[in-house]
């Protein structure tokens, strides 16, 4: 029974903005298809937990200021008033607000007076691989972030605040923003390890000479390395500008901890870098090998139409009609009782002289060698 090979269909990121040319800036457009915002409050410090989810912005303020630190997360943007009435309450910019719904932003750092804006990408690999846009906003005594989707990038972060475990909640809001952001960045280690092990498959593949049905798959991985290195790269920038640059928002003591973040996405870059001169080792090798398996075919192919060149010849001077006897040029195999014998014996020795001739050029070896074995020949003494 025939396996049927399942085509996957290639989803490809697209730039969509939503706002037309010419509008004013600081619109909020957001996508009509996005899932509407989840809003989750924590607000912490050394002796105090509180976590609630709000339903209603007004009672936000409310919360806002009891604590030293107050940490509002938005999954889903698909109200533009609830994330302009975010805006209002803590004093966001409308240029920063107008990035978050257009999640097309690279991964970025900007300066607006009394907060930060800082965009970070985070990746899922399921069917296919997907980037999502994390948008945080840094103030003195708050972080607001916004995601596409509630997923579990956030997760690892809420745990380390719920269970009061390592300093996270002795430290400012500087501190909870380098850690969204440690936990977005390492969210790549997972993915591109299971690249590195598809890439060893795919090695695994074309050592065993599937070389045509691996390109497919090593164009796919291809593909979606290039789409984590556009997603990966500004992050370097980001987080060097966040560790190198003074910023009264930003602590010293933090700095140190974002230059290990900024280590980390550097060996991701290192790392995915690597992954994409393997895929393109890989490549060669394939083309190398159909080239190689092509030229088999050929050799294999001229070889047989070299031998039957003679047969030919033979089998159209021995079939040629005319009168032996009248002829000038008498032809006695014609008549003779042995010349059908003879002529296939001269066939089968014309066809065993040119295999032995082929041979001795070790045009018959060329197979042997590409199968990791030596030909047959003689050694020197």
């Amino acid at each position: 029974m025939s396996k049927k090979r399942v085509v996957r269909k290639k989803v490809r990121p697209r730039f969509h903005r939503r706002t037309p040319p010419g509008a004013l800036p600081g619109t909020l457009a957001a996508d009509p298809g996005a899932a509407q915002p989840e809003i989750r409050v924590i607000a912490y410090g050394p002796d105090e937990f509180v976590e609630e989810e709000i339903h209603n912005l007004d009672r936000l303020p409310t919360l806002v200021g009891k604590h030293p630190v107050t940490w509002v997360n938005v999954a889903g943007l698909g109200d533009a008033a609830a994330i302009g009435r975010l805006g209002e309450i803590f004093g966001l910019h409308v240029l920063a607000l107008e990035d978050v719904v257009n999640t097309h932003q690279r991964a970025k750092v900007e300066e607006y007076g009394d907060h930060l804006y800082v965009v970070a990408r985070i990746v899922h690999l399921a069917e296919h691989l997907q980037t999502e846009q994390v948008s945080l906003f840094v103030g003195k005594n708050f972080v607001v972030s916004f995601q596409e989707h509630r997923n579990g990038c956030m997760a690892p972060v809420v745990e380390r605040l719920q269970t009061a475990r390592g300093r996270i909640r002795e430290t400012r809001a500087d501190y909870l923003a380098y850690a969204i952001l440690d936990a977005a960045i390492d969210s790549y280690f997972p993915v591109l390890e299971q690249f590195g092990e598809r890439l060893d498959a795919l090695d695994d593949r074309v050592s065993a000479r599937n070389a045509g049905e691996a390109m497919t798959r090593i164009h796919e991985v291809r593909s979606d390395l290039l789409l984590l290195r556009r997603a990966i790269w500004p992050h370097r920038e980001a987080l060097n500008m966040l560790a190198r640059d003074t910023n009264p928002l930003i602590a010293d003591e933090t700095r140190i901890f974002l230059r290990d973040c900024y280590d980390h996405s550097v060996q991701l870059i290192d790392l995915l870098e690597t992954y994409r001169e393997m895929c393109a080792d890989l490549r060669d090798v394939c083309l190398s090998l159909i080239s190689n398996r092509m030229n088999e075919i050929m050799k294999v192919l001229t070889v047989i139409a070299t031998i039957f060149m003679p047969l030919s010849f033979l089998a159209s001077l021995y079939g040629i009609n005319f009168d032996t006897q009248a002829s000038p040029w008498n032809m006695p195999e014609l008549r003779w009782r042995w010349g059908y014998p003879f002529a296939l014996g001269l066939m089968a020795a014309a066809t065993g002289g040119m295999l032995l001739y082929f041979y001795r050029r070790g045009w018959l070896g060329a197979a042997d060698e590409l199968n990791g074995t030596e030909p047959n020949r003689e050694k020197p003494p």
